[in-house]
C-alpha cells in the first residue's frame, strides 16, 4: 500500500472531497418524515490521481476516472463506521473536485497478490 501511495503523489497527489449525508436524529419526527435536512459531512481523500475520460456526445459533460489509496479510504471506512470501501462510496451524496461536484458512476478495486491496493472510481458531472 505504501508503494500504492508513493506512485498516486508521484503522479500528481491530488485531493478529493466526498460529500456524505449526516446520520438523520432519530427523535426528531421532521428529520425522519424528511422535513429537515440533517447536513452533510465532508471527508477529504489524498493521494488521488484525476484522469479525464472521454464524454459520450449525448451524456454528461465531464467524465473523472479517480484512482484512489487504500490507506486512504480505509481510513475514512474506519472514521465512518462503515464494514467496506464499496459502502463508502455507495453511500457519497458525490465527490467534489476542484469546486464541481461529480456523481458517482462506478467503483472497481485492483488487486495484488489477493490484497486491494487501488480504488478505481468513475464519476460523472
Amino acid at each position: 500500500m505504501r508503494a500504492a501511495d508513493a506512485m498516486l503523489r508521484a503522479l500528481g497527489g491530488d485531493e478529493i472531497v466526498l460529500v456524505l449525508p449526516l446520520p438523520a436524529s432519530t427523535s426528531d419526527i421532521g428529520s425522519q418524515i424528511g422535513l429537515a435536512d440533517p447536513g452533510v459531512q465532508q471527508v477529504r481523500l489524498t493521494p488521488v490521481l484525476v484522469r479525464t475520460l472521454p464524454a459520450p456526445a449525448s451524456g454528461p459533460v465531464q467524465r473523472l476516472e479517480l484512482v484512489v489509496s487504500v490507506s486512504a479510504v480505509a481510513s475514512a471506512v474506519e472514521e465512518q463506521g462503515l464494514a467496506s470501501a464499496e459502502a463508502l462510496f455507495n453511500m457519497a451524496l458525490g465527490i467534489e473536485h476542484r469546486g464541481t461536484l461529480f456523481r458517482v458512476e462506478n467503483t472497481s478495486t485492483d488487486y495484488f497478490a489477493g490484497v486491494p491496493y487501488l480504488y478505481r472510481v468513475t464519476v460523472v458531472e
